[in-house]
């Protein structure tokens, strides 16, 4: 899953310098920056909700694995054959759900940032066009679109594969199946 969503950013980047270089005159593709803006866009929203929601759903099972462990009232939902000493695994599990709650707290500012400034960018680039705003306010708030973009890339590339480890990790030390979470 990492890998998609690692594609999944890559692509949003991809298309988002795009929409910049047809912007600032530095390629033509036989659209519009406004066309590619409309369609880039839309793709972002797509992209950074499913690198919220996952980050959200990992940090998520990491708890519930945690507080299981913690219970001990549905150990039949980890183990076939709950060992006499839980507390090796207490430990490994509240590492992974306190690792997993920190990635989060790492990504989804930077994803709500993205969309929030990508969506006044958006709402000022048709300002700009009906001459309500200048093409200085648009721009400015396009640069800061991209700089939270690149920033929130960044570490959402790295902390997609921490997490994607860590699942990894959860799976071996109980024995989980690959198509199962």
């Amino acid at each position: 899953m990492a890998y998609l969503l690692r594609s999944l950013i890559l692509l949003m980047v991809s298309g988002i310098c795009l929409t910049t270089g047809v912007a600032l005159g530095w390629w033509s593709v036989g659209y519009s920056h406004i066309q590619l803006a409309i369609v880039s866009f839309i793709y972002t929203i797509f992209a950074q909700a499913f690198v919220m929601f996952y980050f959200i759903g990992v940090a998520r099972l990491m708890n519930n694995v945690y507080s299981v462990l913690q219970s001990e009232s549905n150990l039949g939902e980890l183990f076939d054959d709950p060992p006499e000493d839980l507390e090796p695994y207490r430990k490994k599990a509240l590492k992974f759900a306190q690792d997993s709650e920190r990635w989060k707290r790492q990504t989804v500012p930077w994803t709500m940032l993205m969309l929030i400034l990508g969506s006044i960018a958006f709402l000022l680039g048709g300002a700009h066009d009906t001459k309500l705003v200048s093409k200085v306010v648009h721009s400015g708030v396009v640069y800061g679109f991209m700089a939270a973009m690149f920033i929130g890339f960044f570490r959402q590339w790295y902390y997609l594969k921490l997490t994607h480890l860590a699942l990894r990790k959860v799976k071996t030390l109980f024995e989980i199946p690959d198509g199962q979470m």
